[in-house]
């Protein structure tokens, strides 16, 4: 009998129990669908109800999101991600691995694709390459010292807060669908009902970790990490929305630090989630792609 939808796996990095929806046939090529920051797997449901027939999909809550387990300090540096990625990878032996990364997974994802070129197939990176050069200059202007009291002051300040409560779903859903307005309410519904908890009082929260917000000085780019998207050998996609805050690369210039391998493509009426909101152009380009 066909599965309607994924199991629920765990692993352990770092001490942590990590969640990964697993849409089954593990006879086929394994890809990794990887999501960005303050979100969770179920993100890539439609995607991967797609692709599940040609693929072993597995979609990891990356730590701090989803149903994994969250930090105890509440500090979660990029290299850690990076680790865990590696320890899925390494643990299922899904080596050498597709894989399909948005924003802040996508980071993750370039990062291990040029530690470990040989690990990976093809990947396929959705606006992952972290701040533009213009954004990076205005970052320099602050100095380190500044950037460390800053992040103490966001940690102290998350701290002192409660996860923040919706009276009613609705009213989260509100919330989820006035942050990308190109989601229908049924898109909308469906990433909400995966992103947040009951509390006891019966009020919804987000189930990501409130420190995330405090984002560690050590994630802001540094400019070695060119070094790593010069390593990446795979046939690698970059893709951008037009309506996105994020850079593109070949308007900014960072595609100079890539070899002929990679290559980006841009949609329109697209912003930060295109893979949500040019679905069917975006899956056609992306099976093309990973064959």
């Amino acid at each position: 009998m066909e599965l309607i939808g994924p199991t629920s796996q765990s692993f352990i990095s770092q001490r942590t129990r990590l969640h990964y929806a697993d849409w089954g046939n593990q006879d086929a090529p394994p890809l990794i669908l990887l999501h960005g920051g303050r979100d969770h797997c179920r993100s890539w449901d439609w995607a991967a109800e797609e692709l599940r027939h040609d693929w072993h999909v597995i979609c990891p809550d990356v730590r701090g999101h989803g149903d994994s387990e969250w930090n105890n300090t509440g500090y979660y540096p990029m290299l850690g991600y990076v680790y865990d990625l590696t320890q899925l990878i390494h643990q299922l032996e899904l080596a050498p691995v597709t894989i399909v990364a948005h924003s802040m997974g996508g980071n993750i994802a370039i990062r291990y694709a040029g530690l470990y070129p040989d690990n990976v197939r093809k990947l396929v990176a959705i606006e992952g390459l972290g701040p533009s050069p213009k954004r990076m200059k205005e970052l320099a202007e602050t100095p380190y010292d500044g950037h460390l009291r800053n992040w103490f002051d966001a940690k102290r300040d998350a701290s002192s807060r409660l996860p923040k409560r919706y009276e009613t779903f609705e009213t989260a859903l509100d919330r989820m669908h006035e942050a990308n307005s190109y989601l229908s309410r049924e898109q909308a519904e469906h990433l909400t009902r995966h992103a947040v908890i009951r509390n006891e009082d019966g009020t919804f929260s987000w189930k990501f970790d409130p420190h995330l917000h405090a984002w560690p000085p050590e994630n802001i780019e540094d400019r070695s990490v060119e070094k790593l998207w010069a390593r990446i050998t795979c046939p690698t996609l970059m893709i951008y929305g037009n309506d996105s805050w994020a850079s593109n690369p070949v308007k900014d210039g960072r595609i100079k630090h890539f070899g002929d391998n990679v290559s980006v493509s841009d949609y329109d009426r697209a912003g930060h989630w295109v893979h949500h909101d040019r679905f069917d152009d975006f899956m056609a380009e992306v099976k093309a792609f990973i064959g």
